[in-house]
């Protein structure tokens, strides 16, 4: 595991990650698997509730594996209304997704909330 030297990087590529939860089950958004040799510095995270109707809630997890492990929230059971959107993360707080390291979120209805992810791969 040899990570970037974020003094001098050599490429920077913004990227954007995104998922539909289709099920009440955590599933990944963003990994940087082991030996990657980058960083991804998550530059904003935006949650959209798509039913008109109801509420849903969203809870996001920092796992310090890429595969899981220890999930430490980000933002646990947050109501997203119905026909809106949440913002988790900005630029301003910014998280970074070293070697090994995920993000996964679970939603409390199937088919209801959308995640929106731009990040910045550094190398």
């Amino acid at each position: 595991m040899a990570a970037p030297n974020l003094k001098a990087p050599t490429t920077i590529n913004g990227k954007t990650a995104v998922v539909a939860l289709s099920s009440t089950s955590e599933t990944s958004l963003l990994s940087n698997a082991s030996s990657s040799g980058k960083a991804l510095r998550v530059t904003s995270l935006f949650v959209s509730n798509v039913d008109g109707t109801n509420n849903a809630a969203i809870t996001v997890k920092y796992y310090n594996a890429a595969s899981g492990g220890t999930g430490y929230a980000l933002a646990n059971t947050l109501t997203v209304p119905a026909d809106s959107t949440v913002v988790i993360l900005t630029r301003e707080q910014s998280v970074w997704l070293e070697e090994n390291r995920s993000l996964r979120v679970t939603a409390s209805a199937a088919n209801d909330l959308n995640v929106v992810c731009s990040y910045e791969e550094v190398s």
